[in-house]
């Protein structure tokens, strides 16, 4: 159906149905999404975006306070789905203790005990904070909360990095599908966890598959950061896009400020997909201790969520330091494109040149 639209119609549809000025999203980035960064965007006519994987109940409900106080405009929040329980191998556990240590404090054996919130508690606190929209990652919501998603009248955005991924989550009753490239900083959004790195595809070749694929709008996410970017994407088949590192360099998102200059140079070759921060595998800027681990001998990286328990005490000192080198500074393969400016202006502009390149395009 929308693939019969002009790339314009398709982004005015979509603003349309969600009640946006432009077809911008900001990525929920977790630990990365102040409600700053989404009320800029929101109040230039995009899409916020919350991160809430590693929040509790309360502090989404905060969160969604925060954003509402400034801006009329929405906001999504997005909720990684919980992988089964993670078996635990001391012996992995205190080859990367000691690995650790040489790059930030002692860590100790209960570093690994690391607790996630509890998801059920996580997902009541979604539905009261009525978002725009509800998103997930790794994986597909149960279809009990699906169907009290439906009950609200809240659309569910489902993330996914396959083309059988975006229809096994059409067919559970997604509204709309995200589709991830593999440029995307910060976590891959695979539905297997083994599969990661294996199942890569880039989004130009993704993108037009999935829309081809699906009955649904396309959101395109992944290495966008410019109106290049934003224009292809919608020439290939969305009816969005949505930005995480592109937005990383306004002050609005208040990273530190060595991960927010490495994105100065964070040329494609740059960066790297690793599990050594989280256990997961994700997109980091190359910093020394990520190219450390994946060294020849380097000690293989616990299960999620125990490595993201294990690397807390390195991350937060290196964030104190603001020292990149044990930073988890996750970056898309565009993050060179990142811009030092406001967000709301990052957006709009983004949105207005994308539209220029496309009046601009010959008739066929």
């Amino acid at each position: 159906m929308s693939a019969k639209q002009s790339p314009l119609d398709r982004a005015e549809s979509f603003c349309r149905r969600f009640g946006l000025r432009l077809p911008i999203l900001l990525a929920p980035m977790a630990g990365a999404c102040p409600p700053a960064l989404s009320v800029a965007v929101a109040n230039a006519g995009g899409l916020g975006g919350c991160g809430a994987t590693l929040m509790q109940p309360g502090e989404i409900e905060a969160w969604a306070g925060a954003v509402r106080t400034r801006t009329n405009g929405g906001f999504q929040v997005n909720l990684w789905v919980p992988d089964p329980a993670p078996t635990r191998d001391p012996h992995t556990e205190q080859g990367m203790r000691a690995f650790l240590g040489t790059w930030g404090p002692p860590v100790p054996p209960e570093a690994g005990e690391f607790a996630l919130a509890d998801f059920a508690a996580q997902c009541d606190a979604m539905l009261a904070a009525r978002p725009a929209a509800i998103s997930s990652i790794m994986g597909l919501y149960p279809a009990s909360f699906v169907a009290r998603m439906k009950a609200e009248g809240i659309p569910w955005f489902a993330t996914v990095t396959t083309v059988s991924e975006a229809q096994r989550a059409v067919e559970a009753g997604a509204d709309v599908i995200v589709a991830q490239g593999m440029e995307a900083g910060g976590h891959r959004a695979s539905f297997d966890a083994a599969q990661a790195e294996a199942t890569m595809a880039g989004l130009f070749s993704l993108l037009p598959a999935i829309a081809d694929a699906v009955p649904v709008p396309v959101v395109a996410t992944g290495g966008i950061a410019d109106a290049r970017g934003v224009a292809a994407s919608l020439l290939l088949g969305a009816s969005a896009v949505q930005i995480g590192t592109g937005f990383l360099r306004a002050p609005e998102a208040g990273i530190p400020t060595a991960w927010a200059d490495a994105l100065t140079d964070s040329l494609p070759e740059n960066t790297i997909v690793t599990r050594a921060f989280s256990g997961r595998a994700g997109r980091s800027h190359a910093t020394a201790f990520a190219r450390a681990a994946s060294a020849p001998g380097a000690p293989p990286p616990a299960p999620y969520p125990i490595q993201r328990g294990l690397t807390a005490g390195m991350r937060s000192e290196a964030a104190k330091r603001n020292s990149l080198d044990g930073m988890q500074a996750w970056s898309g393969q565009s993050g060179w494109l990142a811009q030092a400016r406001p967000a709301g202006e990052i957006a709009q502009d983004l949105w207005r040149d994308a539209r220029a390149l496309l009046a601009e395009r010959p008739a066929r």
